[in-house]
């Protein structure tokens, strides 16, 4: 009896002993395409005979192509039989995607990454998240802003960001850098010298993006400063003007101060197969320390690798066969591009992105905040778009709608649109 009353006793000590991170706690409601879905699923349960048109979340609508599929199918077979059945994967990646990678994302275009370099992932999403592991605490971030929810939100995670003002929209300890039409989308150096440098273009969520020669100032910068760039093209394969570069190591010095993420979701349409890579260059090093040994120690504690299946449907985005047909899929989605900036731009609108990247960023009528004009969008147009203020502080009176719908709901939503 006394020992069953003491276990208990303990066991009610344990429990109070046990503290979360309390970070988790300062994190300002849910996440932003999480509030969208509830939103929109609240109006179809009320609405059931209205056909919703989404253009919010960026996910792919068009399916694999063949090249894709066909290399798909034959991992599958090949995992089928003793003889060539492939277990866990290598900590970076099996060398035959990391060397595609290496020669055509790269080297094709003058930069000399080595595909030892390059730690192959389940998406650019995890990676965004995670790289901030190796990073101390106390590191001060600067983020472009509007910006892509998951840099910000990581940090605040770990600890980095201070505290939220809900009035501001702005966390107390992040440096923003303002992208507005104000100063055409394009970021200034900061007052305050960050550690680490958020940088996303072609951007999410404005579409816009910055020359060659700019970004080579911001390379100039963190070299100067001694900061790292977390480097996020995940839309570069979007790029169709010749100033604009593909790859930050295009860039004098960025090996010796950038971080690249990629992905295949968007260039390949990988949304639902999961798969991308991170670049860390051996020239890297803060503190004396190599980041791309930090890289590699976290990627192979904490991650098994991608499978085999699905590192062979990335190699096959590379062939002569997928660059074509994927080059088709790009111009389809781009299509859709041009058809909501000119028919909004018909309409009145005042718009940007949609010539380098996937995006359409339009400014909200004057009277009306960007969660506004998302409600008055679904409830008049049956449209679904992504409230700028989601996305940060500078994105109020914003609003994004993707390209990655068909060309039919496409058409079908600026037609509603134009409507109102």
């Amino acid at each position: 009896m006394c020992l069953t009353v003491k276990l208990r006793c303990r066991n009610e000590e344990d429990k109070q002993l046990v503290q979360i991170n309390e970070n988790y706690q300062k994190l300002p409601g849910s996440y932003l395409f999480s509030t969208i879905a509830k939103k929109v699923a609240a109006f179809t349960q009320a609405n059931p005979k209205q056909e919703v048109i989404r253009l919010g979340i960026g996910d792919v609508t068009q399916p694999l192509v063949p090249a894709v599929v066909a290399a798909m199918h034959k991992a599958v077979d090949e995992m089928a039989q003793a003889a060539t059945f492939h277990g866990y994967a290598p900590d970076l990646g099996y060398a035959f995607l990391r060397s595609e990678i290496a020669a055509k994302d790269y080297q094709e275009r003058g930069c000399s990454i080595q595909e030892d370099e390059i730690f192959v992932s389940d998406g650019a999403k995890s990676d965004s998240g995670n790289i901030q592991e190796i990073f101390s605490s106390h590191c001060k971030i600067a983020v472009t802003d509007p910006v892509y929810p998951v840099y910000v939100d990581s940090n605040v995670m770990a600890g980095r960001c201070g505290e939220y003002d809900s009035q501001s929209q702005m966390w107390s300890d992040v440096i923003y850098l303002p992208c507005t039409r104000e100063n055409a989308f394009v970021p200034q150096f900061p007052k305050e010298t960050p550690d680490i440098i958020y940088l996303c273009f072609p951007n999410n969520p404005t579409g816009t993006t910055i020359t060659k020669d700019k970004l080579q100032e911001w390379v100039d910068y963190a070299n100067a400063n001694g900061a790292v760039i977390i480097y996020d093209a995940a839309y570069e394969a979007y790029i169709t003007e010749p100033d604009v570069a593909h790859s930050i190591y295009e860039c004098e010095g960025a090996a010796e101060c950038a971080v690249e993420i990629r992905s295949f979701s968007k260039n390949a349409g990988f949304t639902g197969v999961r798969l991308g890579f991170t670049v860390v260059p051996k020239a890297l090093i803060r503190g004396g320390v190599s980041l791309h040994a930090l890289w590699a120690r976290r990627h192979g504690t904490k991650y098994n690798g991608a499978p085999y299946i699905i590192q062979r449907a990335g190699e096959a985005v590379y062939s002569k066969e997928g660059r074509q047909q994927l080059k088709e899929q790009i111009a389809y989605y781009m299509r859709n591009a041009a058809v909501i900036k000119e028919g909004l731009s018909a309409a009145g609108y005042e718009v940007y992105g949609g010539v380098n990247a996937p995006y359409i960023w339009l400014k909200t009528p004057e009277t009306m905040s960007s969660w506004e004009f998302f409600d008055d969008l679904l409830a008049r147009a049956n449209v679904v778009g992504t409230p700028g203020s989601g996305f940060g502080p500078s994105g109020e009176g914003y609003f994004r709608l993707t390209a990655f719908g068909s060309y039919e709901n496409t058409k079908a939503a600026l037609a509603r649109i134009q409507a109102l």
